[in-house]
């Protein structure tokens, strides 16, 4: 019997890879991730999550942040409320929320689980504002997305038997009729806007 996993972190990979080239992430983005193992395995969300999916799917998102040194956040399932699994120093330096628990597969689920396990020093923070995210076997990371998301579609769109879906996200564009969103070539301060009386 051939092993299921088998291929999942090549996907991943290109997933992700993908989805940076198309965001322009860079050292310093944050991306959330969420994953249904048993989504993956062709269960229903929630009900047979395992470590061996869980496994290729960190190693194919690992290869990429090295090369590209942008830092991943791994999403716990609704036990936990969506609390994500990060290094403690970047939770800090962030200043994010950071929340008491241990993700396990059956609170927090397998993928958040396994992550938590491979970090130097982990934590759980409560919610974070990604510039872009991975969202493995519909588990609804909109939560953790910076306005505005932009759909992305990868050109892998399942992982096992999960469907994959991705965003990234861009400044809020501001203004009216009026604005500009880049500079014009050339530009001097005759354009300025001046305001009466």
């Amino acid at each position: 019997m051939s092993d299921p996993t088998v291929g999942i972190a090549d996907h991943v990979e290109r997933i992700l890879s993908e989805l940076a080239s198309a965001g322009g992430l860079r050292a310093g983005s944050v991306v959330v991730f969420g994953v249904s193992t048993s989504e993956v395995s062709g269960k229903r969300i929630g009900t047979a999550g395992s470590e061996p999916p869980a496994a290729r799917i960190y190693e194919g998102a690992e290869r990429v942040r090295r090369r590209i040194g942008f830092d991943i956040v791994w999403q716990c399932c609704e036990h936990l409320n969506r609390a994500l699994v990060t290094e403690r120093a970047l939770a800090e330096a962030r200043g994010w929320t950071v929340v008491s628990a241990v993700p396990v597969p059956g609170a927090g689920g397998s993928m958040a689980a396994y992550a938590y396990r491979r970090l130097r020093d982990p934590c759980l923070v409560e919610a974070v504002q990604a510039h872009a995210g991975v969202d493995i076997g519909e588990t609804m990371i909109g939560m953790h997305l910076r306005p505005v998301a932009v759909p992305y579609r990868p050109s892998v769109r399942w992982i096992g038997e999960a469907r994959v879906s991705a965003a990234f996200t861009r400044p809020k564009l501001i203004g009216g009729a009026r604005a500009v969103y880049e500079l014009p070539p050339e530009q001097g301060a005759s354009g300025a806007c001046e305001q009466p009386g």
